[in-house]
């Protein structure tokens, strides 16, 4: 079973958490509610989680199909709902951009076939009612 140890190291909410392997991630609050932006929020790490989780999956599906990806990049936007406590996020974007020499109808079908089957992250956050759209931009190498 993964571990996580959370240490807080700086101010109220400067934390650092870190994982059995030793990979160290700091989190903070805005300084708005009394942080020093020290570190990312939780809920942007979320998202974070989920760019990493669905660029695993794609890169994986598409090596297997001899796609050549010369560079990866992703965006994410995300819209949380307004005035709720919790404020779970609503609406998050998605702009995948491939570039080698790829196939734009593999890297869709890779894309759609993470967001909708693979990725674990973005299972959790359909499940808590997030909506998740996204778009595929393949470019040459």
């Amino acid at each position: 079973m993964p571990k996580i140890e959370l240490s807080r190291v700086k101010g109220d909410f400067g934390f650092e958490a870190k994982d059995e392997n030793g990979h160290v991630v700091r989190m903070d609050s805005s300084p708005e509610s009394g942080g020093w932006d020290f570190g990312v929020r939780p809920m942007q790490m979320l998202l974070m989680g989920l760019a990493g989780c669905s660029a695993i999956d794609v890169i994986t599906i598409l090596k297997k199909q001899r796609q050549e990806i010369k560079d990866y990049k992703m965006v994410v936007n995300g819209e949380r709902e307004a005035g709720k406590e919790p404020s779970l996020w609503k609406d998050i974007n998605i702009e995948f951009h491939l570039y080698g020499h790829i196939d734009e109808d593999k890297a869709v079908k890779a894309v759609e076939l993470s967001i909708n089957k693979y990725c674990s992250v973005a299972a959790t956050l359909d499940k808590a009612g997030a909506d998740i759209k996204w778009r595929v931009f393949v470019h040459s190498a």
